[in-house]
């Protein structure tokens, strides 16, 4: 098997935290919000939320992502782990836009984790069987 396009999203993925939390840092200096406060200025608050959002989501997607690469697909993997982290991007920039645009992001990254994660368990317990 290859896992290049795996390692890949994965990658990509951690350049995304990187950049929601160098977001978070601006606003911290251009809000005045010093840490370790994570309350202060509203667009600050957004942009947070976005980090810790984000981080929480790809808490459970990495897992997701190389368990269904190495039990069912790797190219598939990575299309679902493209749309993942395209839902993503789309739900930061909607949510720093406005808060209540970033449905459409939040759906598309949901989705793609649903399906990453429902497949990955269905090939484990096949395999098992």
């Amino acid at each position: 098997m290859n896992f290049d396009f795996p390692a890949l999203i994965t990658v990509l993925t951690v350049i995304l935290l990187l950049a929601v939390a160098i977001n978070v840092g601006r606003a911290r200096g251009k809000y005045k919000i010093d840490a370790p406060a994570t309350t202060g200025h509203p667009d600050f608050e957004l942009a947070y939320r976005v980090q810790m959002n984000t981080v929480e989501s790809t808490v459970a997607f990495i897992p997701a992502l190389w368990l269904f690469s190495y039990y069912v697909s790797t190219i598939w993997g990575s299309v679902l782990g493209g749309l993942w982290l395209i839902g993503r991007v789309w739900y930061a920039i909607a949510y720093c836009g406005d808060a209540k645009k970033r449905g459409g992001g939040f759906g598309l990254s949901f989705l793609a984790f649903v399906i990453l994660t429902i497949a990955a368990l269905i090939a484990i317990i096949r395999q098992m069987l």
